[in-house]
């Protein structure tokens, strides 16, 4: 996950429809955040865990837990979508997420800190 600045990541935070935070002994260890207009359009950001800590499933983890919030509360017809880097790419479709392209492609535009 790239540095974001305090003020944004407060701002992020405090915005998000629903967030996962794991924690080994007081730690942040591992996250993943569903941000959106709570309606149609609902976005999965932020899916880290701590480099230490990873193979072990916990990737699996917060993912489980935001997509039993989306299976939750998301209406009929919701579109989900997410940025994968790879190989996570591989994590996401195991929770039915499939690739846009060719139809579609990813793009961004990023405010440099």
């Amino acid at each position: 996950m790239s540095a974001k600045s305090p003020e944004g990541a407060a701002i992020g935070l405090r915005n998000s429809i629903y967030c996962v935070s794991l924690r080994h002994e007081d730690r942040l260890i591992g996250m993943g955040r569903i941000i959106g207009d709570g309606g149609c359009f609902y976005q999965i950001v932020d899916i880290a865990v701590e480099p230490s800590y990873q193979g072990k499933g916990l990737g699996k983890l917060v993912m489980a837990h935001l997509t039993e919030y989306l299976d939750n509360h998301a209406p009929k017809g919701s579109y989900v979508s997410l940025i994968a880097d790879v190989p996570a790419d591989r994590l996401y479709k195991q929770y039915g997420f499939a690739y846009t392209e060719p139809a579609s492609v990813g793009m961004y535009r990023k405010y440099s800190l």
